[in-house]
């Protein structure tokens, strides 16, 4: 097929490469070349009828061999890049980019620790102090730390959540010395600037994503100890049966993103307050269908129950973040009701 390539000129041919890279990049070449170039390229396109696909690939292959070997190597880094935006943006307009860009280059503490098996890394800084481990947890996703935390007696279940709870601005160099240890004895880490950790959402979101056995022994814990932590930690809460607090309109944005085998097998155990909410929301063949299905269920794993239940408060808890519904806590005073 070159062969056939070959019969092209060379107006012929940019003509063939410029039209396969589409209008605007034609338009942009157009304004480089001089006015008896555009002539004979543009007469090369008028003429032109059909072009065999596999004739397109050659010259447009070509076209990329010569400029690979006119160009050469492309030199990048740092500068370069700092270069070319200040040049096409200007100081000021470039200042918030490379603001970025030097955010980007910081090490992330902690980081490779999320892919240390679960057991593994609870196993391992679970003799550490407490408010250490609150440290390492706050850094890690929050089903992460979930999985983490479950893997704890039950004494220091409560203690880390205690302390995460109350976790605010870590200075740097505390979170350093935690990260040497870590680097030399498990992983090989980075350092960390200070920032905003913990607190009571953070609490609220890790307990979230616990099982319902973890997170009612350490509210049990909490309420002994601290009941106005718990309260406040449980008004941050969003669990299954506060869907009943989304008004029917949030009901059903919500069940258009949910699959009808998680519905269903999500209530499972639900309150009858909470199956007449959703079954209200969908269409009366659909509401049968739900009923029959439930009836007909035989046993299932309690944790199955829970891990449907868990993917429909995921949805919900993003369609909150996108404004598209709103929920409130359990007892929180934003709770539609």
């Amino acid at each position: 097929m070159a062969g056939a390539s070959d019969r092209f000129s060379g107006a012929q041919r940019a003509a063939v490469v410029m039209m396969a890279l589409g209008e605007q990049f034609t338009a942009d070449m157009f304004k480089r070349m001089d006015q008896d170039d555009i002539r004979r390229v543009g007469v090369a396109m008028s003429n032109m009828d059909q072009v065999n696909p596999e004739i397109i690939d050659s010259l447009l292959r070509e076209f990329l061999d010569k400029l690979k070997s006119e160009i050469g190597p492309m030199i990048g880094g740092d500068a370069t890049a700092r270069r070319a935006l200040q040049l096409a943006l200007g100081e000021e307009g470039a200042r918030s980019l490379l603001a970025e860009l030097d955010r980007a280059k910081e090490p992330v503490p902690f980081e490779r620790i999320k892919y240390v098996d679960s057991k593994t890394l609870a196993g391992f800084i679970r003799s550490e102090h407490p408010q250490t481990i609150a440290v390492i947890l706050a850094h890690l996703p929050k089903n992460k730390a979930a999985e983490v935390i479950r893997e704890f007696p039950e004494n220091l279940q409560y203690e880390v959540v205690s302390r995460l709870s109350n976790l605010d601005v870590i200075p740097p160099g505390i979170v350093e010395e935690i990260d040497s240890v870590l680097q030399r004895e498990i992983l090989s880490t980075e350092g960390l600037e200070a920032k905003q950790l913990g607190g009571v959402e953070a609490v609220a979101e890790l307990l979230n994503n616990c099982d319902k056995a973890t997170e009612e022994h350490i509210f049990s814990r909490l309420e002994e100890d601290d009941p106005d932590l718990a309260e406040q930690i449980r008004q941050l809460m969003f669990v299954f049966e506060d869907l009943v607090s989304i008004d029917d309109r949030g009901i059903r944005t919500l069940l258009k993103e949910v699959r009808n085998e998680d519905l269903t097998l999500a209530l499972k155990t639900s309150t009858d307050q909470l199956k007449t909410k959703i079954l209200g929301n969908v269409s009366e063949r659909a509401a049968a269908m739900i009923q029959e299905d439930l009836e007909v269920m035989g046993p299932v794993r309690l944790s199955e129950v829970e891990a449907a239940q868990q993917k429909i408060i995921q949805v919900a808890r993003r369609l909150e973040k996108e404004g598209k519904i709103v929920i409130g806590g359990k007892g929180g005073e934003d709770a539609l009701v």
